[in-house]
């Protein structure tokens, strides 16, 4: 855990309780921070492969944290929803590549706990560690209804982390006339869809989210579930998995499963840019950095910002985890202010890594050094668009005048 922030860090975390469930987050977490360590290491290479890189696969599972959201019954950690942010910042200290990949295909076990039971023993009954990729871009699938399940096919991208998963879940809207469009959510096996190598980019090389491809495809019934079963009441999989984890309303807490890995990237980057300029001098002065009240007011100015957004990416999911354990589904005002808040303090940690860059000089031009890649990881986070800040905002301005929502899944 970064020294640095070890107040805010306390304090975000004042409602943790002596409990199994805190004993097994904190097991977790420390094998997070643990690993933060060779994950930054690894970056470069992880860069260079533009996917997970297999030995961080093989750690992630050995800690046991791509279950920590998996029902206890099959052998999961089900921590509190917001382990998405501790542990996935934890991680992205380290590299937000491997973060991203991390909370991304974790969350994947918390909402398979919401399909229906045979789509669970599918998976968890083959392999309980089996990882599940997803692309939630439902326009990119036609779909046709037919007996017993559903005829897929499309192409979808940003499927993060795809190359080690044995599954994805792949989005797409059924249109049946005189019925009202429903956004669904298909269960495919690896074997039934083409992993296409289009992830050339410039910040979360690592993720390896590419797009995915399909062509005529049955999905059975039972290996699907609509997005309108996952707004915070009963789902397919709630007599199974009664827990309050499990009714907590998916895309209205959607960002939360990423926004973490902003926290962390931003986090990393303030720790090294600390520890850098106790020892750095001015390159035509020579004064110590650590002298300079530009420096300070730099630290002090992206400490703040991450401290806030610490502080409500988890207040969120606090807040959220107590409405489900009360039985209380938010309204949709309340959802649109989860998904506007979560946009805004992932832009603060955007916004903190650009402080950081912006005192660092030439000197994080190089690309040994790793704020460039932090600046890099840091710009391609807040391009995701559940951070888009006009998006979150016109949502919840819309809901907030008394109009109708335009995002149907949420």
């Amino acid at each position: 855990m970064p020294d640095l922030l070890a107040a805010d860090l306390l304090a975000a975390n004042i409602t943790r309780s002596c409990s199994d469930k805190a004993r097994r987050h904190d097991e977790l977490l420390a094998a997070a921070v643990d690993l933060a360590a060779t994950f930054a290491e690894r970056a470069p290479r992880t860069e260079e492969l533009r996917r997970l890189a297999p030995e961080n696969e093989r750690d992630l599972h050995a800690a046991g944290l791509y279950r920590m959201l998996q029902p206890r019954a099959v052998g999961g950690s089900e921590l509190d929803y917001g382990c998405l942010i501790t542990i996935g910042a934890a991680v992205a200290a380290g590299c937000a590549s491997t973060g991203w990949n991390l909370t991304n295909l974790a969350s994947h076990h918390w909402m398979l706990a919401m399909f229906p039971p045979q789509a669970q023993d599918r998976v968890w009954g083959e392999n309980p560690d089996a990882l599940i990729a997803s692309s939630f871009v439902f326009p990119a699938a036609k779909v046709g209804k037919v007996p017993g399940g559903y005829v897929i096919s499309g192409r979808w991208p940003f499927s993060s982390g795809v190359d080690v998963c044995d599954w994805n879940m792949l989005a797409g809207v059924v249109r049946e006339d005189g019925e009202a469009p429903d956004h669904r959510i298909f269960l495919v096996h690896r074997r039934d869809y083409e992993i296409l190598d289009t992830w050339h980019v410039t910040g979360l090389k690592g993720t390896g989210s590419k797009d995915v491809v399909c062509n005529e495809l049955f999905v059975p019934e039972e290996m699907t579930v609509s997005a309108a079963d996952l707004k915070g009441t009963a789902t397919p999989g709630s007599e199974r998995h009664p827990a309050p984890l499990y009714r907590i309303p998916v895309f209205a807490l959607f960002p939360a499963i990423l926004s973490g890995i902003g926290l962390g990237n931003g986090e990393g980057a303030l720790n090294a840019y600390v520890e850098s300029a106790g020892t750095r001098a001015a390159s035509y002065t020579g004064a110590r950095l650590a002298d300079l009240q530009s420096t300070q007011i730099r630290i002090g100015l992206a400490a703040s910002r991450l401290s806030h957004a610490r502080r409500v990416m988890i207040g969120i999911c606090e807040e959220a985890s107590r409405d489900a354990e009360r039985g209380i589904v938010p309204d949709i005002v309340t959802k649109q202010a989860y998904r506007r808040d979560l946009a805004y303090s992932t832009g603060l940690t955007t916004a903190a890594v650009d402080d950081i860059n912006a005192a660092s000089g030439a000197q994080a031009l190089y690309l040994a050094s790793s704020q460039q890649r932090r600046f890099r990881d840091a710009h391609a986070i807040n391009a995701h668009i559940a951070f888009s800040a006009d998006m979150a905002n016109a949502a919840f301005g819309r809901v907030a005048l008394g109009l109708e929502s335009d995002n149907p899944i949420v």
